[in-house]
Parts: C-alpha cells; structure tokens; sequence
C-alpha cells in the first residue's frame, strides 16, 4: 500500500474516535453537566448531545431517588438506656451543578452526616418516646438533613428509623409492664362489671319490694331451670321455703280456728227446751 493509503485510513480511525469522543447520550433520569477547559459552561437535557472531544467534560448525573441504609448506630437514649438503632434515607438531586461542585462525593457525605444526625435526634428522647414516637423523630432528622444538604443541590424526601434493638433485660422488664398493664386493664373491667350488676340487681330488688309477686315467678322459673338437667336433688330457694312455712302457719291457724268455734246444730239443740218451758 501506498503512503497516502496509510495517511488516509489513519485520519478515518481519527474522525471515528473523535465522532465517539464527541458524541454523548444523556438518559431520560439523568442531567448532563458541561465542563470547558475546567470552566463550567451550562447544563446538557436528556438526549444526544456533540461535545468538543478533550476540550469538553460531560458529567452526567442521575436525578433519580437513592436509597441510603445508615448503619446502626450504639446510643444512649436520654434516660439511659443503651439501644442500637439502624435508618435508611431516601435522596435524589435537584440541583445538578450544585451535587458537581459543591461537594466530592455525595453518597458518602450524606451517609456520615446522617449517622452523626441520627445519634443526636435519638439521644435527646427517652426509651418510651423513641418506641411510641417514632414518625416525629424521623421527621427531625430529615429536616436537619434537608437543612444541611441544600446546598449540596440534594433534597431528603424521607427518613425511617428501620430497626431498634434493646438489651435482653430491658425486653424483660418491658414484658413484665405489658403484662402488669394488662392486669391492670382485667380488674378495672370486673371491677365495672360487679358495679353495673350490682345497680342492675339493686333495681331488680326494687321492683320486687313494690311487686311481691315477681319473686314468686322468678323462683318459679328457678325451679323449672332445675327441672330440666333431671337432677334427683331439688334444692329450694329460701324466699319459696319462709313462703311455705307462712302457708303451713296460715293452715294451722285456720285449723285451730274452726276447732275452737262451737257447732251450730248444739247450739240450736239447747235452746229449743228452755223456750219451750217458758
């Protein structure tokens, strides 16, 4: 081959490899950051996108949410109590000139301020707080986080505690309060419950003074409950046992009326001579 085949097809290998060098596609979640010679020179939208080969710099930042695991954390909540607790953070950048420029490496950055947020946020709430307050604490840290990396071009759309562990004797002692609340709960419903019978049965003794009869009935009904288990022992009432022995005095006295009271034929008989004679 001839000197100028050579030249010829050196400079087609060094148009391609500078069409590839200039040629730059930004995908659709992402955002294109143009350096020349170092200086900033705009942004580049999503698209294809002809740069100037070693004259231009094209970062392309991805705008999509990153999920972030913070690690767990060892930290003595505000009454004491040694817990460990694990987050995760959710982030996406909103300013791609400011994530380029303003810091180096933006996941490692927000990793360690939000270890260093979580420890404190968590370290000012009790134990209790911690456990049953948990949305409000997760909203404190992303807003001290929201605060810090806004200049960062990063916004925190959400923060969550993931996972709180406590020592063993604490989940003890935590078991026996639940348990102890529990029982606590127990009495105070029998307790309500003995009083609400107690008002019913309180009534019912009303309605029986003004209405004798209604105990009657109501130990009839008692019988008849008795009745139908078939039980050979038949165990009477103390109201329908005093009523018997009333009906058993009444009998008697009736009796011993009718056999002190004289006959009315001996009567008549003693009578009838003594008018005669007169």
């Amino acid at each position: 081959m001839s000197t100028w085949a050579w030249i010829l097809i050196v400079v087609v290998v060094l148009v391609v490899i500078g069409l590839a060098m200039a040629i730059k596609i930004v995908k659709q979640y992402e955002k294109g950051v143009l350096f020349r010679f170092g200086r900033l020179k705009g942004t580049r939208e999503p698209g294809l996108q002809v740069i100037i080969p070693v004259v231009d710099v094209l970062h392309r930042i991805s705008l999509r949410i990153v999920t972030m695991p913070i690690q767990s954390q060892g930290i003595i909540t505000k009454d004491n109590v040694s817990v460990d607790v694990a987050a995760v953070a959710y982030f996406r950048v909103v300013d791609a000139v400011k994530s380029v420029i303003e810091i180096e490496n933006v996941s490692a950055a927000i990793n360690q301020i939000a270890q260093t947020t979580l420890r404190n946020v968590v370290g000012q709430h009790a134990l209790d707080e911690i456990l049953a307050e948990t949305d409000r604490i997760n909203d404190a840290i992303r807003l001290i986080l929201d605060r810090t990396t806004t200049g960062w071009g990063l916004r925190i759309t959400l923060v969550e505690l993931r996972d709180i562990q406590l020592p063993e004797t604490m989940k003890r002692a935590m078991a026996r309060q639940a348990e102890a609340e529990r029982e606590k709960r127990a009495k105070i419903i029998n307790a309500e419950g003995e009083q609400l019978a107690a008002t019913r049965l309180g009534d019912a003794s009303d309605i029986m003074m003004v209405h004798p009869l209604a105990l009657q009935l109501r130990n009839l009904q008692t019988l008849v409950e008795l009745g139908v288990d078939r039980n050979t022992t038949v165990v009477f009432p103390a109201p329908l046992m005093s009523t018997i022995g009333e009906l058993g005095s009444f009998l008697a006295r009736e009796e011993a009326a009718a056999t002190a009271r004289p006959p009315v034929g001996r009567a008549d008989d003693d009578s009838t001579p003594a008018h005669g004679q007169g």
